[in-house]
């Protein structure tokens, strides 16, 4: 958690206006690219309480789900809000986003006790599409820095779509064939069962194939274009190529639970280094203690960005109160309910609650292209 805690840092190292990295190379390729490398962690810790210890494979696996959650994946969730309900500016440009929130913990409730899979299934999808928005949020934010600061000239449109096009396409192939194959579970939850079964044929996987196919040829295409005309981002190039191989192959793995913790531990990574980073840029220019008071109270409590990263974990408080009252009254309306559903049914509840909330919110951050600008100024 110290590296996360020093990713918002800006006195150590002035980001330079005339290179493509978003930050310093050394910054991009800790907190961005080669961050890659906790991808396997939460599975081989799996792997290992399961067959070394020999811990029951349920409680291993939300052994895993849980500590994810609360070292880094429950921080990222809430450290959203420091920049959204917990900042004056942002709660007055957009009053009815902040409103409309409300609404999502109480869809959560009510599919967590009528339809618990159905649940599951939407979140996984909505999860998927989060995480490959972040990506190319972050691809955009190299676009923007390359053709405002670097060489004055805009990335071109179709550049920009065959980047989408492979990032937006690389997680599905592998899931559309375990969908295609009634083998798409989550944990103990089939989510198969709320899916239609015009989609459990092999059309679906061969579909999602060829499009990915044609995505990943206009790529290598592209690519090797930019290199020979010496037009080549290194550092974007870097991190699509990175992140379109590891969202290929992790939905291979037997358990898509515990694997793809692998990857939001990842994503969770990127997004806490970025969130603090530009809060950290707020403070520097002056605009954190009237717009966002309580987080630049805890921002001050250190130059790295420890300050911030206990903010987001004290935060979880919300979801601990909500798991809690939601597994006793799981306890209640379903006495006999198995004990692996009764976790599910409380922690999904706790965790989704918010989590929603979070890629409801980002879906509006992630249009903030200008957001480090200030950095380069």
């Amino acid at each position: 958690m110290a590296a996360i805690a020093s990713a918002g840092t800006i006195t150590r190292d002035k980001p330079s206006e005339t290179s493509f990295w978003l930050r310093t190379r050394k910054w991009d390729l800790l907190f961005i690219t080669f961050s890659v490398i906790v991808v396997p962690l939460p599975y081989l810790i799996y792997l290992a309480a399961r067959d070394i210890l020999h811990i029951d494979d349920d409680v291993a696996r939300n052994v895993v789900n849980g500590f994810v959650a609360v070292a880094i994946g429950g921080p990222h969730m809430m450290s959203t809000f420091l920049r959204t309900g917990l900042d004056n500016a942002f709660s007055k440009r957009y009053p009815m986003l902040i409103r409309s929130s409300i609404i999502i913990p109480i869809i959560v409730i009510a599919l967590a006790f009528l339809n618990l899979t159905l649940l599951l299934t939407v979140f996984f999808f909505w999860a998927s599409i989060h995480v490959l928005h972040q990506v190319t949020y972050i691809v955009e934010l190299y676009n923007h820095k390359e053709s405002k600061y670097v060489r004055q000239s805009a990335v071109s449109m179709p550049a920009r779509m065959i980047d989408y096009a492979i990032i937006l396409t690389c997680l599905f192939p592998i899931a559309a064939y375990k969908i295609s194959q009634g083998t798409f579970e989550i944990g103990t939850n089939d989510l198969g069962a709320a899916i239609p079964d015009f989609f459990e044929q092999p059309w679906f996987f061969v579909a999602m194939s060829a499009v990915f196919f044609v995505a990943l040829a206009a790529y290598v295409i592209k690519t090797v274009r930019e290199y020979r005309e010496g037009t080549i981002n290194w550092p974007k190039t870097a991190f699509i190529v990175i992140t379109v191989i590891v969202a290929f192959f992790t939905p291979m793995l037997p358990n898509l639970d515990t694997a793809f913790q692998g990857l939001n531990t990842w994503h969770s990574f990127q997004y806490l280094a970025i969130t603090f980073y530009i809060i950290k840029i707020r403070q520097e220019f002056g605009k954190l203690d009237q717009e966002s008071p309580l987080v630049a109270r805890f921002s001050r409590r250190s130059k790295d960005s420890r300050g911030l990263y206990m903010l987001s974990t004290l935060l979880l408080g919300g979801s601990l109160v909500i798991f809690l009252l939601v597994y006793f009254i799981a306890g209640i309306v379903s006495p006999g309910i198995d004990p692996n559903a009764h976790f599910d049914t409380a922690y999904y509840t706790a965790i989704l609650s918010f989590l929603w909330i979070h890629y409801y919110h980002d879906h509006f951050l992630f249009t903030d292209f200008e957001s480090l600008d200030e950095a380069y100024d």
